[in-house]
């Protein structure tokens, strides 16, 4: 239902747009006041900071080539929107980190945010998911909302596949409110002003189960993948995590380096602190060479039982 209603005197018109939460006469409907737009608690927990994360590039090891892509589609039209404007093409709208869990995807994106000064505001896939119709809509049209008011903004939403997973055909009713927040979501990014101040990532380790809908062009203009990292990677992320590190000298990182085969960045950071407390337990204020042998062992029976445990269930 739609009313043509005055405004008071004191009531300034050209402060009212559309969505503007305003008071009104309970007689005449007459615009009475300017009510300041509420934003819910829960939404405005998902914005880490009013200043940027305190994580550069610098803290980024072993993803040159992710860190490359990702100033190309976020940094740049942040910084830089006018260059697009010149050549005549419409800036990526946001990328989709996709790849194993513990791979940089997150952090990258933080320190994204550092590098352009911009609000960050992450979101959970699993925390979208609500039990009351419309719920879960409501929280992502917020989201977007916040992150216009906080522009600059990066939104980052970690496992994207809770919400945006293949829809089925026989979907229950849990199943159709996730879908329409899958909705709700594209809408947002199909509303996307191109030369806006806000950028989309999502991160997801199951790309393969992603519904076709979200994938199509025009929703994610890049698609980054964050692989398990190399023997050169390894050791960048290795330099990264030990440089504040109070070791002996010298260290053999080319043994840690073929030791750590297959492991993810976030296992070497959990390395490099386990060594630190094998030190600790010494009563030593020095990490040895053989702590941060001990601390490999240590992660490695760790991840071989978590991969025995997870194979009984399959």
């Amino acid at each position: 239902m739609e009313y043509v209603v005055k405004t008071m005197q004191n009531v300034r018109k050209n402060k009212i747009f559309p969505g503007t939460n305003v008071a009104l006469n309970q007689r005449s409907f007459t615009i009475v006041d300017i009510l300041p737009t509420s934003i819910d608690p829960h939404v405005k927990g998902m914005e880490l900071s009013d200043t940027p994360p305190d994580i550069s590039y610098e803290d980024v090891g072993g993803l040159d080539y992710q860190i490359q892509e990702i100033r190309e589609a976020v940094e740049l039209p942040l910084l830089k929107p006018d260059l697009f404007k010149k050549i005549g093409i419409d800036p990526p709208k946001g990328a989709l980190f996709f790849g194993p869990p513990g791979t940089g995807k997150t952090l990258l994106a933080k320190a994204v945010a550092h590098e352009t000064k911009s609000t960050f505001i992450r979101a959970i896939g699993s925390e979208l998911v609500q039990k009351f119709i419309g719920e879960g809509a409501r929280l992502i049209r917020e989201i977007f909302s916040l992150a216009k008011k906080k522009a600059p903004s990066i939104i980052f939403i970690d496992e994207l596949d809770a919400i945006a997973a293949n829809r089925m055909e026989d979907a229950t009713s849990g199943d159709r409110e996730v879908n329409r927040t899958l909705m709700q979501l594209l809408s947002e990014l199909d509303g996307f002003d191109n030369r806006g101040d806000v950028k989309f990532i999502g991160a997801t380790n199951r790309i393969d189960i992603l519904d076709p809908a979200i994938l199509r062009p025009g929703r994610f203009d890049r698609f980054i993948e964050f692989p398990l990292p190399n023997e050169l990677a390894r050791e960048a992320i290795f330099k990264i995590h030990m440089r504040n590190l109070n070791t002996e000298k010298p260290l053999d990182i080319k043994s840690y380096i073929k030791l750590t085969e297959g492991k993810a960045g976030s296992n070497i950071k959990g390395i490099c602190t386990e060594a630190g407390m094998y030190a600790i337990r010494r009563n030593s204020d020095t990490i040895s060479n053989q702590d941060f042998l001990n601390a490999i062992k240590k992660i490695s029976d760790k991840d071989k039982t978590e991969q025995n445990k997870s194979d009984l269930f399959i």
